[in-house]
């Protein structure tokens, strides 16, 4: 039994316990309010245990001030996710609030996994970019999530201030990360609303080496957190959701396991 095995010793709990206490998909399409500001809690205090930290930015003076990109499926999408990781494992994980924290706040150093949505939209300061790479260098993993088409570029462009000589790489099935804990069959995912979209996973490894560390994963042409956030509503097959939950549940396991 591998470590990743040892950490998570539960069978999958189907979403049914989620979907008892979910609403409608109507009612969650006014709630969900991903494309809206949200009333954002207090952060859960460090004690050691796994919480979701996800990173705010600050947002380009384009239009989309009133689009709280940063913050898409708050809180929904974090809560149910830290549920799900609790339920499936013995990893200690906060389930009443999660952690929303800049990128040069000396409170990440604190947390090896880092959320961040819309990299389209994402554009560090000097000093987000210095604090970002040392997290990264020292053994910080981050995850990159909904987003799509041309925003690709945005991304790619703030990564190479980060990690200049690093370079994305597809990831393929094959991939250890995929068999982290659960064995994913198929990264053939559909983006929630853009269908047609081609859903591609990539990583960032340390000196371009797929067969070392690997620091980073995005989600391009995809939205996992967005079926974390309406999982107990019916609004997706609760396949995909399933699916999405697997994918997540790997990452953390992968990246407190190496």
């Amino acid at each position: 039994m591998n470590r990743a095995q040892m950490a998570v010793l539960k069978p999958l709990v189907l979403l049914a316990g989620l979907m008892l206490a979910g609403t409608s998909p109507a009612e969650a399409q006014r709630r969900g309010g991903g494309n809206r500001p949200q009333t954002i809690g207090p952060n859960v205090a460090y004690d050691g245990r796994f919480a979701y930290v996800r990173i705010k930015y600050e947002l380009p003076m384009d239009g989309f001030r009133m689009d709280v990109k940063w913050a898409h499926d708050y809180p929904r999408g974090e809560q149910h996710f830290a549920k799900i990781m609790s339920e499936l494992s013995t990893i200690r994980t906060w389930t009443t609030g999660s952690v929303i924290l800049t990128l040069d706040d000396p409170l990440l150093t604190h947390y090896p996994v880092l959320f961040l949505t819309e990299p389209g939209f994402w554009r560090p300061s000097e000093a987000e970019v210095v604090a970002f790479r040392n997290y990264l260098t020292k053994g910080g993993f981050a995850i990159f999530d909904d987003f799509a088409g041309e925003h690709w570029m945005n991304f790619e462009e703030q990564m190479r201030k980060v990690m200049p000589k690093l370079r994305p790489i597809e990831l393929k099935l094959d991939h250890p990360l995929f068999d982290s804990f659960y064995k994913i069959k198929t990264l053939d995912m559909e983006h929630p609303y853009y269908r047609g979209f081609k859903s591609v996973f990539y990583g960032f490894f340390e000196d371009n080496d797929p067969k070392k560390r690997l620091i980073a994963v995005a989600n391009y042409n995809n939205d996992i957190s967005e079926y974390w956030e309406f999982s107990d509503t019916g609004m997706f097959p609760m396949d995909a959701s399933n699916e999405a939950y697997k994918i997540g549940v790997n990452y953390i396991i992968y990246a407190l396991t190496r």
